[in-house]
């Protein structure tokens, strides 16, 4: 009788500690997903400021139309991935989608800024100035969010690592989170936003 009830206390901790440990899973995973969501908001932000801005300098910049219709282009594909990768944060094919569709972006955007400054007109341009100042802090933003959420990532991704962790998470499906990273350095550097 004693035997019996040590292994039915034996099991009955055995089930409570997986379903705490899967439950754990659950919080980590729904924090990096909203964390990737609060990138998403910043993101958008930023995809509808950028027709703002082409739109201001096309008036100054007609002979540049190649560059202009790149930013639009790379704009557009980056805000295409930001809703794949939304649909699944912590995808590694979305992560990599996203990262590689931001760095073309902040290419052409960079391209149209080193164009803009050789236009005194439009850094003298009111529009212009208000717009690049949302810009940057938009920029800043997106990092913070981004660190978020690789810190949430990084958190599930070392919980699921762990013993007897692993053996939950590797039960249930529960793979491991890609980060929002640059891996490139030139990719590292932030827009230039001077006016």
């Amino acid at each position: 009788m004693v035997g019996g009830l040590i292994i039915l206390g034996i099991i009955v901790f055995v089930v409570v500690a997986c379903i705490v440990m899967y439950n754990n899973f659950i919080i980590r995973r729904n924090r990096y997903k909203n964390a990737y969501s609060q990138i998403d908001v910043q993101l958008k932000r930023r995809y509808d400021l950028i027709p703002n801005l082409v739109e201001t300098a096309k008036g100054y910049l007609r002979h540049e139309r190649e560059t202009l219709e790149a930013v639009i282009k790379a704009r557009n594909q980056a805000s295409a991935a930001n809703k794949t990768a939304a649909t699944n944060p912590g995808d590694p094919g979305a992560m990599n989608g996203i990262i590689g569709a931001e760095t073309a972006l902040t290419g052409a955007l960079g391209r149209l800024f080193a164009l803009a400054e050789s236009y005194p007109d439009l850094k003298a341009n009111q529009t212009m100035a208000q717009l690049m100042e949302e810009f940057s802090s938009t920029e800043n933003k997106v990092a913070f969010a981004r660190q978020a959420y690789n810190d949430s990532v990084m958190e599930y991704n070392i919980s699921r690592e762990k013993f007897p962790n692993v053996i939950i998470a590797n039960t249930f499906g529960f793979k491991e989170a890609a980060l929002f990273e640059i891996s490139a350095p030139e990719e590292r550097e932030a827009v230039k936003v001077s006016f």
